[in-house]
């Protein structure tokens, strides 16, 4: 176990003069539950943690009634603060108050407290003690215990998946409500995070991987609460969204990452070799998440032109939108192609892929329609994620071998 190094305990209870950690709740219309969350949170930093602590609550132009009681708990509670945004986005929250307050630490977590707050201390003791720079709750560990719904832990994992695949990310859920880092850190590296909303997360986290950084994860307790309104499609497409632009501005080295490694004394990075291949097992890794958000946007894009273009129809359609953009990705994630030298070619047999792609679908849903006049659309969804595994493998082989094979 981390060791903390010991306050003053004179009285039986002495603080620093000095704020030791500063927690973030960022809000949005939540009157309702707002004030219990508070108060616990309250109670708990006053019975545990042993040093100087405030609570800001980051109102994110909310409409109901979390202002008038958001003031009313900083009038009644010393260590509680109240920032008022009039423009909504969490991550523009935590930027704003995390580059404002003058504590030593500086954490966040939602308001509905659904991670047991007996993991808060394990998460910020390694950055009090200089063990670590930043610290996030892991639901994903083998020693978290986590209640939630079957959607969810899906899309978690995958996008967990995605991220190790694209951007190489190496910790493990980057979208927990828990997170610290030490406030030295986060003025170096804020001022370079764009995302205003829930991807602000993923990209601090990104940064401070690339910057040297020491992420630390505590394993979490944590129960869903049934009634988030968070909109899991959109932020999902959010997400997909902020893994590219970071994924385009590593590729294209738009990102300062020497600069902010030299600001916090870590070594440059080691240039790396134009044209080197990844290896196979990485290639496997991105290859399979990119094969992830293609499947997901292929069999949305199914389901949502069937009704329109029947189901062959909608399969060309979705497989034709989702190759040119996958054999893009591929060429540069995956087997590490840049520059415009081929891309046309390497477009043309990647189409070439496809065709074969297309005609091993179709000739799964050809039988399907043999064998089932009229087959539920859960059934014709089943045929198509198998004869996709299938075509998959293929896709990988020809993509390695033929469209991006290195000349000896």
């Amino acid at each position: 176990m981390t060791s903390l190094a010991q306050p003053n305990t004179a009285a039986s209870d002495a603080r620093s003069t000095h704020r030791m950690l500063d927690v973030t709740v960022p809000v949005y219309n939540e009157e309702r539950g707002l004030a219990d969350a508070v108060r616990r949170l309250h109670a708990h930093l006053r019975r545990d943690f042993p040093y100087e602590f405030g609570i800001t609550i980051a109102d994110n132009a909310s409409t109901d009634g979390t202002t008038t009681i958001a003031e009313a708990l900083a009038a009644e509670i010393d260590e509680v603060r109240y920032v008022r945004l009039e423009q909504k986005g969490r991550g523009r929250a935590l930027n704003q108050v995390w580059l404002s307050t003058d504590a030593t630490i500086l954490a966040y977590m939602d308001v509905d407290l659904s991670t047991d707050l007996n993991a808060l201390l394990p998460l910020v003791a390694p950055l009090i003690s200089g063990h670590s720079d930043v610290a996030i709750g892991s639901r994903l560990s083998r020693h978290s215990r986590v209640v939630r719904g079957t959607k969810r832990e899906v899309i978690s994992r995958c996008y967990n998946l995605i991220l190790r695949g694209t951007l190489m990310a190496r910790f493990s859920d980057a979208q927990c409500g828990f997170k610290a880092i030490r406030a030295d850190v986060g003025r170096q590296l804020l001022p370079h995070v764009q995302d205003t909303g829930w991807f602000f997360d993923t990209e601090l986290l990104v940064l401070a991987e690339r910057s040297g950084l020491r992420i630390h994860e505590v394993p979490v307790d944590w129960v869903d609460d049934p009634d988030s309104r968070v909109d899991i499609v959109a932020t999902a497409l959010a997400d997909l969204k902020g893994v590219a632009r970071v994924g385009r501005a590593l590729a294209t080295g738009s990102l300062p990452l020497n600069e902010i490694r030299a600001q916090l004394g870590r070594e440059p990075l080691q240039p790396t070799t134009p044209g080197v291949e990844p290896r196979l097992f990485t290639q496997l890794v991105r290859f399979a998440s990119i094969g992830v958000l293609s499947t997901l946007a292929y069999l949305l894009l199914f389901v949502l032109t069937h009704p329109g273009l029947g189901a062959q129809g909608a399969n060309l359609f979705a497989l034709l939108v989702t190759a040119v953009a996958n054999t893009s990705a591929n060429r540069r994630f995956t087997f590490g192609i840049s520059g415009k030298a081929k891309a046309a070619s390497h477009q043309a047999q990647g189409m070439v892929v496809f065709l074969l792609t297309w005609l091993l679908t179709s000739g799964a849903l050809a039988g399907l329609h043999l064998l089932e006049s009229r087959p539920h659309r859960a059934l014709e969804l089943g045929t198509l994620v198998v004869a996709n595994l299938v075509a998959t493998a293929l896709r990988f082989v020809l993509l390695r071998h033929w469209v991006f094979r290195r000349s000896s």
